[in-house]
């Protein structure tokens, strides 16, 4: 008898929910509809990270400190496969409770998701 193995799960099958401005960016990253002027600003995205994210996870390496260790770093998330810059942005227009209700725009989302994307490893 064959065991077959079971195929990783994605971020969608995990249950994270997706809201409709998430899907609404990660169209827009999908379909390179974003034009130039528009494009993900990485800079941008590192400073949203520091003023909003710093306090839990660690988003850059000059970051003074990070009070929670449990929690993935952007590194972590930027090494990992199924943190695409497109699940990124759909995860930050919805993302889950524990998190604080950033009220980011399309554009942050972006440039969040970009940051984060370019620290992974080349």
């Amino acid at each position: 008898m064959v065991r077959q193995q079971e195929a990783p799960q994605s971020f969608l099958a995990k249950g994270h929910r997706v809201g409709l401005q998430g899907m609404m960016v990660a169209v827009l990253c999908l379909s390179g509809a974003l034009s130039p002027a528009l494009a993900a600003d990485a800079a941008a995205g590192k400073a949203l990270a520091l003023q909003w994210c710093s306090a839990c996870h660690l988003v850059a390496e000059d970051q003074p400190m990070a009070t929670s260790v449990s929690l993935p770093s952007f590194y972590d998330m930027a090494k990992d496969p199924d943190w695409t810059e497109a699940t990124l942005a759909t995860f930050l227009a919805d993302p889950h409770p524990k998190m604080p209700n950033m009220s980011l725009g399309n554009r942050e989302i972006a440039n969040l998701a970009k940051y984060i994307s370019s620290l992974a490893p080349e």
